[in-house]
């Protein structure tokens, strides 16, 4: 599948991404330590339904840019996004969110309430309910963004021996996935080029600096008005399954909650048949 490019403003970053299909754009944003990539087959099956799939890199994630100004707060990606439905010149849009994808999906349904028709996020709840319902045991499965806020060490660590760093946090958050080379090779190459991992990890440590942002603040605890489903696998190893229930009220509609007995963290890669069934049925829902 060909990559496209895009510079979008105000910022200048230039985003890369792959599209498939032709009908109503549904954005899809991935997350840590996934790429773009991990979102192929659901695109493939949300074009033969009817919708212009479009996932894009995160800023900082090959093939886009490393972010301007050194800016991986939650305002920002939800703004990329947004640039990025403006680029492709989409005034009402759908969001499929894995993992930090979901916290942009979150975001940018507060961002632009106007636009975003609906919310598909996988593995991570209501970012302001995560954030402020955390207790042992999540702090203990959380335990690796407290070790990321290190300079360097955490770069070290996930890098050595062909990233087996990031194998691992793969292994744990998704114990069930059988993966391979053929699914670990591009998320490799990605953080073996300049300042990628570094980018990645970013992500982690400015979100304090989001919560002391205003507007990120704003986007990060508001109340999402965009009709949401939310899928999550009972055998995630990063999130845990309590951390879903009682989030209604940070939602204006009912929320939808898909537990999946058999998934793991990476349900998209696990389990993509039923995942695309599910997104699709939802997007298709009126």
């Amino acid at each position: 599948m060909q990559v496209e490019y895009l510079r979008i403003a105000p910022g200048g970053l230039t985003v890369g991404y792959v599209s498939r299909g032709e009908g109503p754009l549904v954005i899809l944003v991935h997350g840590f330590p996934d790429t773009y990539r991990g979102f192929l087959p659901i695109m493939e099956r949300l074009a033969q339904a009817g919708f212009r799939a479009v996932a894009p890199a995160l800023r900082g994630y090959a093939p886009s840019g490393l972010a301007p100004e050194g800016d991986y707060r939650v305002e920002d990606s939800a703004a990329d996004v947004l640039a990025l439905a403006d680029a492709l010149g989409a005034n009402r849009f759908s969001v499929v969110g894995h993992d930090w994808g979901a916290v942009t999906a979150y975001a940018l349904a507060n961002l632009a309430p106007d636009r975003v028709e609906r919310l598909v996020t996988a593995a991570v709840p209501h970012t302001g309910h995560f954030l402020l319902n955390i207790r042992l045991r999540q702090l203990i499965r959380s335990s690796y963004m407290l070790a990321f806020q290190l300079p360097l060490l955490p770069e070290r660590r996930l890098a050595r021996d062909d990233f087996a760093g990031i194998e691992a946090l793969i292994r744990a958050w998704s114990p069930d996935w059988r993966f391979g080379e053929a699914q670990l090779r591009p998320l490799k190459d990605n953080y073996a080029q300049p300042g990628r991992l570094s980018a990645a990890l970013a992500w982690y440590r400015q979100l304090p600096r989001s919560i002391a942002s205003p507007l990120s603040r704003r986007l990060i605890f508001g109340q999402v008005a965009a009709p949401t489903r939310i899928i999550y696998g009972l055998r995630d190893g990063c999130i845990g399954a309590e951390l879903f229930q009682r989030q209604q009220r940070r939602f204006v509609q009912p929320l939808d909650l898909v537990p999946l007995p058999d998934a793991g963290h990476f349900m998209q890669w696990e389990q993509p048949e039923l995942f695309a069934r599910l997104v699709i049925e939802f997007l298709q829902t009126r």
